[in-house]
């Protein structure tokens, strides 16, 4: 997963690191959907619409799951407890591990509590970690912990998910708690997880051609941003919102009697 794996740090090297190719897809993706509605309401009106620039929060529809692309719960969900109007952030696709199957964390549930009340055995969580909040990662047991590492030189102690956000699990926690230490990064880069969603392979591809989950691409902001309760808890209309059209319309209905 690792890029730039030689190690070396030239002077284009953090540009390399915080490109985000999904960005100018965003881009292609945002002209296709402008040039259709152009090409309609030129038939309508007879004369062209502007395009609007992408902005900084941006999210729409891709065909298939990819490292870093969020699964979000259609109403099929609703009554289902756990991953009710849910957003789950792929870690890894299941793509390049046969091994493996798919998993991630859910990004939009805060417990609204802090690491030290899971009254935690490891010494880093006990201490280094103990203030930081809390998150509701899936039904699966295992601790995890998105890190935003945003501008700085990359960090290959931790795998990459997107350009600028990191994931880590119990193993990487004492390089984690020395980089907090040595300054180099701060509490709110970090998102601490209680469990995570993982699929094998089919399963999660039948369950989207069953329409429990939405695919979808979105910007690095909206996935980084909801360190608070209050952004990341709307975080599942606001990206809905933003893919536009059908997905728009299922942000605005109540949920479903089950």
């Amino acid at each position: 997963m690792h890029r730039n794996g030689d190690g070396s740090k030239g002077s284009n090297s953090s540009d390399r690191v915080n490109f985000d190719w999904r960005e100018f897809r965003a881009n292609l993706f945002a002209q296709e959907k402008a040039g259709k509605a152009e090409s309609n309401a030129h038939n309508q009106t007879g004369t062209p619409q502007e395009s609007k620039p992408l902005g900084l929060k941006w999210a729409h529809p891709i065909p298939v799951p990819e490292t870093g692309c969020v699964l979000v719960a259609t109403e099929k969900l609703d009554g289902v407890r756990t991953f009710e109007r849910t957003v789950v952030l792929l870690l890894r696709s299941g793509t390049r591990h046969p091994q493996e199957g798919p998993f991630g964390v859910v990004i939009n549930r805060p417990l609204n509590k802090k690491v030290s009340h899971m009254k935690p055995t490891n010494t880093e969580l006990a201490t280094t970690f103990a203030d930081f909040s809390l998150h509701f990662g899936g039904p699966l047991e295992a601790s995890m912990f998105l890190l935003k590492t945003g501008e700085k030189t990359k960090l290959e102690e931790f795998e990459e998910v997107i350009p600028g956000l990191c994931f880590g699990a119990r193993n990487s926690l004492d390089e984690a708690a020395a980089l907090v230490k040595k300054g180099v990064l701060k509490p709110q880069d970090f998102r601490f997880f209680v469990g995570y969603a993982g699929w094998q392979l089919d399963q999660l591809r039948e369950e989207i051609e069953s329409d429990y989950w939405y695919v979808a691409a979105c910007s690095s902001n909206l996935i980084c941003g909801g360190s608070s309760g209050s952004s990341s808890e709307t975080l599942w209309e606001e990206v809905l919102q933003l893919m536009g059209g059908q997905y728009s319309e299922l942000s605005r209905k109540p949920k479903r009697d089950v």
